[in-house]
């Protein structure tokens, strides 16, 4: 009586351990296809675990990653249009200054060019102090403020901001300067050999030419081979800007492909394909279904119904 009993014991046990190993793997299916993830939990298969936080953890770098470069792109811009309009602004003073060196012009139009080379140096010292994305100076360096102030004694504008731009990071070690510093592209030397300023050339010449005397045509002249030397050094200054551009396209393209690897590599480990787990699912739920049939049916047998 007593081995009766212990085998219908076991068979209640094994039989509920099949029926509750059957039902977890449905649940975990069900879990999988709603969650659209093979992990409900880093137990389920720590190797893999390990390997999706990894890649979590560098999707997270990417995007930090992403947003500098955006960022340095839009500064980079933004420097670019800057120096176009500086140069603009040379290529005008330019003009000017071809004009007042010219002994035979009247002194109403030298005066004239004088209030004209007077509203540039004003528009070159507001490009000077221009923004960045962030509102800072774009040419300050890491400066908040300004990056020049006019000497309340000499009208001349003093640099004021850091010593270098910026650095923002590309990823993989790779950064970038956000921007230029003044004294970068708007300090040169004269045809002389001298240390100048582009702005300083501008406001000097627009204070000789204001008396309108025909002596400062000599003073024009001399002028000309600053303004094409501070040409040059704009020139010069938008090739590297070019330059950093190119090299953050090229990053960014790097960063693209290296965020689609990741994502692939995420789905392969971490997401089931879905007709295959619907198809097991469906499986699963056959053999339950029929294992808890079949154990019902053989539950409400006993022996006496074979002794009748």
């Amino acid at each position: 009586m007593s081995i009766f009993a212990t085998s219908t014991a076991a068979f209640f046990e094994r039989s509920t351990q099949s029926l509750t190993a059957l039902r977890g793997q449905a649940e975990d299916l069900q879990n999988q296809i709603s969650t659209n993830s093979k992990l409900t939990k880093s137990s389920d298969n720590p190797l893999a675990a390990s390997q999706l936080r990894a890649l979590a953890r560098a999707e997270a770098l990417g995007t930090i990653d992403a947003a500098a470069t955006n960022r340095a792109t839009v500064d980079l811009n933004l420097t670019d249009t800057a120096l176009n309009q500086f140069a603009n602004y040379v290529s005008r003073a330019q003009e000017l200054a071809t004009q007042a060196a010219s002994s035979l012009l009247p002194p109403a139009q030298r005066a004239s060019i004088a209030s004209e080379l007077g509203q540039i140096h004003q528009g070159l010292v507001g490009l000077a102090n221009a923004r960045d994305s962030a509102g800072h100076a774009l040419f300050g360096g890491d400066s908040a403020g300004n990056a020049y102030e006019i000497d309340s004694v000499t009208g001349l504008a003093g640099y004021i901001g850091s010593g270098s731009a910026g650095q923002l990071s590309l990823g993989d070690g790779q950064t970038v300067s956000r921007s230029l510093t003044g004294p970068e592209f708007l300090s040169f030397k004269d045809p002389a050999g001298n240390p100048t300023d582009l702005m300083a050339v501008i406001k000097t010449l627009s204070d000789a030419l204001s008396g309108g005397a025909a002596s400062t045509a000599a003073t024009a002249s001399a002028a000309l081979g600053s303004l094409a030397n501070g040409l040059d050094a704009i020139t010069t200054a938008q090739t590297v800007v070019g330059s950093r551009l190119s090299w953050i396209d090229m990053s960014t393209e790097r960063q693209q492909a290296m965020g689609e690897a990741r994502t692939s590599q995420q789905e392969e480990i971490g997401t089931p394909e879905l007709g295959s787990a619907l198809a097991r699912l469906q499986q699963l739920s056959t053999v339950l279904e029929a294992s808890q049939a079949s154990f019902s049916k053989l539950a409400n047998l006993s022996l006496f119904d074979f002794l009748r």
